[in-house]
């Protein structure tokens, strides 16, 4: 039924295709039903595959055709960001960081949470459906009329990347921060070329199968994103990991590989207290947003933070006085204003509803979900009642992972499918679910063991939760406090129940 489904759109949206009228609803059945999408690409491949360096190749042969070139494209003015742990909201403070203080930006992330709009801003906005739509058709139309075969058209994740490019190249943004989406070497972003700066973030063991099952491997294959004469920055790593980006940083000609430190200065310091960043991870991935975003608007100005002699002389260091440096070209008060105004839900989010109070985080890595349960304690109350909602997808060790979650003493642990149950157009690809989904799910109850509870769609859940609030007659602070990760397409689902709009705030 579902491939019958498929095909009709796929029929549909090619008859559409060559209209300029075709709609927003159009363009997302042809995106998620005609092009395949990252999670089906990540189950159809095997490692020696994904490492193919025609992959590459391949990004810039769709995006010649879709009607850029190289040369264009080294024009948009670029921070380009890997890492395993906290890229996406480290490219979220940089974009809010360098908005606060005038310029243009334009923002790539993913995945998102519920509109597939949410992964290409312009100004910390995502773009609307009426001009998603118009770039959409226009650069589908150009690959399709171009293609040398039936099926010769860039998979979901890259046909985003593409578009994105010429969205921020129509817009003229003054800089453009891109987020890359697996690995960083062969990723889809990487054809940018000549980026101004680039960072990685902490690094973890993450997509093993593809990257690697080592520290060392993991750090080669982000560490691609190094450019020549671009400033690379990163946060400290462990031994092993930081040689491989020495040694990466160097062969690549990088301009310099700077390890952040985490912000001493008191002034700084109270700027990260009043806007709620206490965590070491938060402070870290902020310290890195910070200079890369000193690092961009000095490059504007075309005065380098590294002279030619030390250019020639490449070393790594780190910072020695982030007040003397960064209160040269940054503004405290707009730094300041940006982090306590930015939004970056699912990630360490508390949505308070009249049901019960949420804790969001997309943790999937066991790194990440250890900085979830110590987030987890410090916010949550003693005295409600707890849940969690858990899920995980991919090659991940979901048993490793329900472990370090074991100790929060949860009353009661839903699991399943990151299936919202609603209907929703932006979500096509998850209106059905596999067995593979459910036989998952069961498993995770398996290993939880008592008090584990199946279901499968997050309404479901919701509709438990519901009646159990009910049954129990508890408002305010005694209402129940639960947890969702494991997966952040887990978070994008039950989003779309309690908060569809991305508010930060819901009316269950």
């Amino acid at each position: 039924m579902f491939s019958m489904l498929k095909r009709m759109t796929h029929s549909i949206s090619m008859s559409h295709s060559t209209h300029s009228g075709a709609s927003y609803e159009e363009a997302i059945k042809a995106l998620c039903l005609t092009l395949q999408s990252n999670t089906a690409y990540l189950q159809s491949v095997q490692q020696h595959v994904v490492n193919d360096p025609k992959k590459l190749k391949e990004t810039e042969k769709y995006l010649l055709r879709s009607g850029i070139t190289l040369e264009q494209l080294d024009s948009l003015s670029c921070i380009h960001v890997a890492g395993t742990k906290g890229k996406g909201s480290t490219c979220a403070t940089t974009e809010a960081i360098l908005r606060q203080h005038g310029f243009s930006t334009g923002f790539f992330s993913s995945p998102h949470l519920i509109s597939v709009r949410e992964r290409i801003r312009i100004n910390g906005e995502p773009i609307s459906q009426k001009y998603f739509a118009h770039s959409f058709w226009k650069v589908y139309r150009r690959l399709e009329q171009n293609r040398e075969h039936e099926s010769d058209m860039p998979t979901y994740f890259k046909f985003l990347t593409i578009l994105m490019f010429h969205v921020f190249l129509e817009a003229n943004v003054d800089v453009a921060i891109v987020e890359v989406g697996i690995g960083g070497e062969l990723d889809s972003t990487n054809v940018l070329r000549n980026p101004v700066c680039v960072g990685v973030t902490s690094l973890g063991l993450e997509h093993v199968s593809l990257l690697g099952n080592t520290l060392e491997e993991i750090a080669q294959q982000k560490s691609g994103i190094f450019k020549p004469n671009a400033a690379a920055f990163t946060v400290p790593q462990t031994e092993s990991a930081m040689r491989v980006l020495y040694k990466r940083a160097v062969e690549r000609r990088c301009r310099s590989l700077k390890v952040v430190p985490a912000i001493q200065n008191q002034e700084w310091k109270q700027v990260f207290s009043s806007t709620g960043i206490i965590s070491d991870v938060q402070r870290q991935n902020v310290s890195l947003s910070i200079h890369m975003a000193f690092e961009w608007m000095k490059s504007r100005r075309n005065k380098s933070l590294i002279t030619d002699d030390e250019y020639n002389d490449f070393s790594l260091h780190e910072y020695q006085s982030d007040k003397d440096e960064l209160s040269k070209g940054i503004s405290l008060e707009k730094t300041a204003l940006a982090l306590a105004s930015y939004k970056w839900p699912g990630r360490t989010q508390i949505l308070k509803t009249s049901v019960a109070d949420f804790f969001l985080d997309g943790a999937h890595t066991g790194e990440s979900i250890v900085h979830c349960v110590s987030w987890f304690k410090r916010a949550s109350r003693r005295t409600s009642s707890k849940f969690l909602i858990f899920n995980t997808t991919g090659d991940r060790d979901s048993f490793e992972l329900l472990k370090l979650l074991t100790p929060l003493g949860f009353d009661r642990a839903y699991f399943t499918p990151n299936y919202a149950g609603v209907a929703n157009i932006e979500n096509l690809s998850n209106y059905t679910m596999t067995s593979d989904q459910k036989k998952r799910c069961e498993e995770h109850c398996e290993q939880w063991g008592k008090s584990s509870v199946l279901k499968y769609s997050v309404a479901e859940v919701l509709v438990d939760i519901k009646r159990h609030n009910a049954s129990t007659q508890v408002t305010g602070d005694g209402k129940a406090e639960v947890l969702v990760t494991g997966s952040l397409h887990l978070v994008g689902a039950l989003l779309t129940i309690l908060d569809p709009d991305l508010t930060m705030t819901s009316n269950f």
